[in-house]
């Protein structure tokens, strides 16, 4: 029997982007904030945000025939689901989905990428533009909501006292574990341009008098000591295994003896094929940073030893950068 190639299959998954398109173009012109709370005709929407009728026509139409919008009468109205994309929504992914817009051009370079070996062209938060950095941050908080709580979860928290998130952002991570520890104080050390977002989602969450923000760049500054538990959370990504190294060695130094480092990521198995998630945000690193990468277990651990850490452990694995690797700065 002849067995034919799973053709639909491949076909779905090859012109996928046509329907990612049509909800970033939605949401970088805003239509789901513009359609809040109400219903209108394409040629009364076109008017009042000054697009064009005709080809916004065809933009609701397909935002309707992905149950985005409602289409009833020739007006539109937002979905369930379409709500989530509206700026007003208390629960709102815009912020995550203007990220992905933003890496839709990088991503058109990973043929050329991969002919030339090209470096990313991702610019450091510091020289971002505010709204590009703010969607960006916002992205980041939008995506640990949910997961930053199972990863306090799933963590014994209990030890520690004093926490240090490096690259911590607006502090979602930081505030989910000071929530599951009352006892625990906490430090976020992040770039100048970013503390001001962090004081903002730390206050927001009640939490100013137990948070200290320290402005500075893990790649150029010391990180501040004292703490026993060290977190970098989705961090390793970004950098090459150099230095990933020579941020671990900045970690240790930042410890009290005996405390920890935490590490959540993407940690592929040996093959470097799952998790699947991780395989292509390897491409993410690719076409967007200088030498970034996901990493198997070995290599994180490699890493860490030679920075001087001690009983290194995979403590998680998953396929949501909810991996998790421990490692303990020695006692004496």
């Amino acid at each position: 029997m002849i067995q034919h190639a799973p053709y639909g299959s491949l076909m779905s998954d090859a012109s996928a982007f046509t329907k990612s398109r049509v909800i970033l173009s939605a949401v970088e012109l805003d239509i789901f904030t513009l359609l809040d709370g109400t219903a209108e005709t394409s040629a009364a929407l076109a008017r009042r945000a000054g697009f064009n009728t005709r080809a916004l026509s065809h933009l609701l139409d397909a935002l309707a025939s992905l149950g985005l919008l409602a289409k009833n009468g020739g007006s539109y109205s937002l979905t369930e689901s379409g709500a989530l994309l509206s700026s007003r929504h208390t629960g709102s992914i815009r912020p995550m989905v203007l990220h992905m817009s933003r890496l839709w051009d990088t991503w058109g370079d990973l043929s050329r990428v991969v002919r030339k070996g090209l470096k990313g062209k991702r610019r450091h938060a510091s020289r971002m533009d505010p709204e590009t950095l703010a969607a960006f941050i916002g992205a980041m908080d939008v995506i640990g909501r949910d997961l930053s709580l199972e990863i306090a979860d799933s963590y014994d928290l209990g030890p520690y006292r004093r926490l240090l998130d490096v690259g911590g952002a607006s502090g979602t991570y930081t505030a989910a574990f000071l929530r599951k520890n009352p006892l625990l104080r906490a430090t976020i050390f992040d770039l100048g341009v970013v503390i001001p977002m962090a004081r903002e989602k730390i206050a927001s969450e009640s939490l100013s008098q137990r948070v200290d923000l320290v402005p500075g760049d893990f790649y150029a500054d010391d990180l501040p000591g004292g703490h026993d538990l060290v977190l970098l959370s989705a961090i390793i990504h970004q950098n090459d295994p150099g230095q990933n190294v020579a941020l671990y060695r900045k970690a240790i130094a930042a410890l009290v003896p005996g405390g920890a480092i935490l590490i959540r990521d993407h940690i592929m198995d040996e093959t470097r094929t799952a998790p699947s998630a991780g395989a292509l945000f390897a491409i993410n690193m690719l076409v967007n940073t200088r030498g970034g990468s996901t990493y198997t277990f070995e290599e994180v651990k490699e890493g860490l030893a030679e920075a001087g850490f001690e009983d290194i452990r995979l403590l998680r694995t998953g396929d949501r950068m909810d991996c998790l690797v421990e490692g303990k700065k020695p006692k004496g």
